[in-house]
This record gives C-alpha cells, sequence and structure tokens, in this order.
C-alpha cells in the first residue's frame, strides 16, 4: 500500500514500528506537491527543510509516541507557526513571521507531527472560493477550472490532492465545511469553544473555530483528539472532560432520531444534492435511524444575520492593522494619510467592504437598528436548534446549495454569500457539524452532506458521520 493511501493511525503506527521511516513519509509528500501544487496552488509556502529535519529528529527518537507521530500535516496561514510567515492571505502581513506556535499547532508538534507548509486562504478568511487571496486563487483537484471553495480552499485542496495527510483549516461562516464538500473530503467544524483559537489570526471572535481537514471521518475524529482541549490563553475554551473521539466509530447508530429541515424546500438547492441528501436518509434509515423533521423558523434570517455580526467583529479586530505594529507600511504627510496609505494597498476588496459594513453597523444611530437587532436574531437561530435538539441527536442538511463553480461565476458578493447558507446557521449557534462526501453530481464532483448534534457533543456527530459514509 502507498504511503498515501494510509490512514493517520496507520502512517503513525508503521513509523513508530519502524516499519516506515518519518524521513520516508515526508518526502513522499514534498515529492507529491512537487508534481501537483505548481497547478493548485494549494501551498503559500512549503518549509521543505524544515519537514526534512523534522522527519530525522523524529526517526532518531528512542521514545516514539504520539497520535500524530510522523503524520504530515498542512495548516491554514492565518494560524502561527513559529519562524514562517503569518500573512492570512493579505499584504498586509506579507513578511510577518510568527514569534510563537498556535495552541493548536504546538499539540500537533508535541503529538509527533509534522507541519508540511502553511496554505492558501481567501484574505482574513473572507470568502467562499479562495478568489480573494491576495496572492493568488488555489484551485479545485477534482477540476482545475473550478473554485475548491473557502475560506480555507487551501486545506481543503491540499487534502484532497494528497499534498498532506491532514489540514486545519478555520471555520467563522463555514470555512472548514465548504471547501471540504467542493473538494470531496471530510471537514469538521467542532463546537465554539472546544478547541483554542489562541495563534488564529481573528476574523469573528464569537464566531472563528479550528477544525481538520481529512480523507476520513476517523481521521477527523484523530486530528479532533490532538487539537481539542482547555487552553488557559484562550478564555473562550471550556473546561469539559477529555473525550477519545474515535470510541464511538462504529457503534450502531440504531435507534437515534436524525432530524430533517422543514425549511430545506425554501431554498433553491441543486438536484443532485437534494438527491444525495434523500440517499442519506435511507442509509441512516436502513442502519436503524428513526428520520423526523425539525422545524428552524428562523433559518431564512441566518444570513443577514451573520453578514451585521460577523463584520462587526471584524472591523474591530482588524484595527490592530495599520501599518504600525504589523505589515505594510503605508506613506503619508501625518498619520490620517499613513493608514489610508497602509490600508488601502494592504487590504482587498472583499475585506474593505466587510470592514466598512461592520464600522456602519456598529455606529452611533445604527448600532441598535443593526447590531444589536442581529444579536437577537441570532438568539432566536440558537432556540430553535435547542427546540428541534430536543426531539433528535442530530440534523442532517445539505453543506451547500450547489457543488464547486468556476472561477469568475459569482458576480456580485450576494450571490458569494448564498454559498454558505446551510453552514452559517451552524455557526451562529456555535454547534459542531461535519461535512461528508456522499454521491457525486453530473460533473464528477462530490456531494457535501452535513450532520450538526448537540454543543459539545462531537461523539453523536462523528458516529453519525462514519455510520453514513461507511454504509
Amino acid at each position: 500500500m502507498e504511503i498515501g493511501d494510509l490512514t493517520i493511525k496507520d502512517i503513525a503506527s508503521r513509523v513508530k514500528r519502524n516499519e516506515i521511516s518519518a524521513n520516508e513519509v515526508a518526502k513522499f509528500y514534498i515529492e507529491q506537491i512537487h508534481m501537483k501544487d505548481p497547478l493548485i496552488n494549494a501551498f503559500l509556502y512549503v518549509d521543505e527543510d524544515g519537514v526534512i529535519k523534522r522527519a530525522k529528529e523524529l526517526d532518531n527518537l528512542k521514545n516514539k509516541k504520539g497520535l500524530l507521530f510522523g503524520v504530515p500535516i498542512a495548516i491554514k496561514d492565518n494560524m502561527n507557526v513559529k519562524g514562517l510567515q503569518a500573512t492570512a492571505g493579505s499584504k498586509i502581513l506579507r513578511g510577518y513571521i510568527a514569534p510563537y506556535d498556535a495552541t493548536v499547532v504546538q499539540k500537533i508538534k508535541d503529538e509527533g507531527g509534522i507541519i508540511i507548509g502553511k496554505t492558501n486562504l481567501d484574505e482574513f478568511a473572507m470568502g467562499s472560493s479562495t478568489e480573494n487571496s491576495a496572492f493568488f486563487p488555489t484551485r479545485n483537484p477534482l477540476n482545475v477550472e473550478y473554485v475548491p471553495g473557502g475560506s480555507s480552499g487551501g486545506s481543503a485542496s491540499a487534502v484532497s490532492a494528497g499534498l498532506s495527510k491532514a489540514g486545519l483549516g478555520s471555520d467563522t461562516g463555514g470555512s472548514v465545511r465548504q471547501p471540504a464538500a467542493f473538494c470531496g473530503v471530510v471537514g469538521m467544524k467542532p463546537t465554539y469553544g472546544r478547541v483554542s483559537r489562541y495563534g488564529l489570526i481573528a476574523f469573528g471572535s464569537s464566531l472563528d473555530v479550528i477544525g481538520p481537514l481529512t480523507k476520513t471521518v476517523e481521521d477527523s475524529a484523530v486530528m479532533l483528539n490532538v487539537i481539542a482541549g482547555f487552553d488557559a490563553k484562550d478564555e473562550t475554551t471550556a473546561k469539559v472532560e477529555k473525550e477519545d473521539f474515535t470510541d464511538s466509530l462504529g457503534k450502531e447508530i440504531r435507534g437515534l432520531k436524525v432530524g430533517v429541515i422543514k425549511e430545506i424546500a425554501d431554498f433553491n438547492v441543486q438536484s443532485e444534492i437534494m438527491q444525495s441528501l434523500k440517499v442519506s436518509y435511507s442509509k441512516l434509515e436502513q442502519l436503524g435511524a428513526e428520520i423526523i423533521e425539525v422545524s428552524l423558523p428562523h433559518l431564512k434570517y441566518a444570513l443577514p444575520t451573520y453578514y451585521i455580526v460577523a463584520p462587526s467583529e471584524a472591523s474591530a479586530n482588524l484595527a490592530r492593522f495599520d501599518g504600525v505594529r504589523y505589515g505594510l507600511e503605508g506613506e503619508g504627510e501625518n498619520i490620517k494619510e499613513f493608514y489610508e496609505d497602509s490600508r488601502t494597498k494592504g487590504f482587498g476588496s472583499e475585506v474593505k467592504r466587510r470592514i466598512l459594513i461592520g464600522t456602519f453597523a456598529l455606529s452611533a444611530g445604527y448600532y441598535d437598528a443593526y447590531y444589536v437587532k442581529a444579536a437577537k436574531v441570532r438568539r432566536a437561530i440558537e432556540g430553535d436548534f435547542e427546540s428541534a435538539f430536543s426531539k433528535v441527536s442530530s440534523i442532517i442538511l445539505p453543506t451547500t446549495p450547489t457543488t464547486p463553480f468556476k472561477f469568475g461565476e459569482k458576480k456580485s458578493p450576494l450571490d458569494m454569500y448564498m454559498s454558505d447558507i446551510f453552514t452559517i446557521p451552524v455557526s451562529l449557534a456555535g454547534l459542531p457539524a461535519i461535512s461528508v462526501p456522499i454521491g457525486k453530481d453530473n460533473k464528477g464532483f462530490r456531494v457535501g452532506i452535513q450532520l450538526i448534534a448537540k454543543w459539545f457533543d462531537e461523539a453523536t456527530l462523528l458516529r453519525v458521520a462514519y455510520a453514513l459514509e461507511n454504509y
């Protein structure tokens, strides 16, 4: 069996038993990057020398332990890896070298993982296609004429193309799940607070969650075992009991109640996606689950709510990028001109758009009309999920309303924003969710089916996802 076909557990166990070396694994993935990435552009930076050095260090250890021992992992370039550039896909941060590791990166290293490089993204994680990167677009490995989704398109493409065994992405409104669906891989958003955000360049602080992109649900569970847990450096992390998320895999789902959303009929969903959704219902029923209709009456308000809340938080978070403390240095005869020049040159159009939206929504005279109202609707959406989860243990719906689109096809921002209509409600509520590839469309793209579970019930989420994946 080729190295690329091995699971995370397979690689780690074989390297520990000296059946293969970490150096062999590292060189395999570097060769794959050399062969494929010039066309795909998944990576902004590959740390070849650091990868080989790390692999040799692991091979020389006498006590070989760790869930990711010798496993190459790609990191979205809005997370700090000490000594490597961290741009968040923006010109304003070009040349910024991270002085410390994000908590998730440190945890990967502690478990013997190898950071293979930094992946491309929509600038500051704002986008659904990776076309908004300040450097270059990433292409979908399944068909390079199509987008890979976003904003974690680089990590999704890297995993899909076999350029790394797993990747980390950040999910604010669907940025792990949507590109996972487009690239035919598994993408998981843990519960808000399950994974530390320390070392993540913030977009929306009440929404951002770091999650894994993998080829299989089992690999996703292993990655969650590594990155989950309370972190004193991030006060939003929850003190919940440590779990082994692989324990639930393979358990029967007989008797579990799975919710289907009544309001799906109100949205324009591609026919092949609806067909895959119906196939998924049937598979779950054949496995003994009970399918129950639930209602999320405020679902249609999720998109406008998100595009008040997220830009408002972004406008505050991105205020620090001024060309003085970080990144691109502007020119001007006074501080106002200096800031204007730095941000005009440093920020792309989508980032500017969202900063303006957020600043307007938070401004005097509009705060109550926009931000406060959006916060109330957000709570109503959470209430809808609370009501639904009093009847079911998980909910199933599409990850996206369409399969991948071609570059430049989405002309207006609103058309692009609609790509996330089924992922955004989950983010607003802070729930865990996972996208699993089920079925194909008429162009050969896999269809992403999304499962949602109760807060901090990733075990059930993974259990149902694994059953659906392996039916």
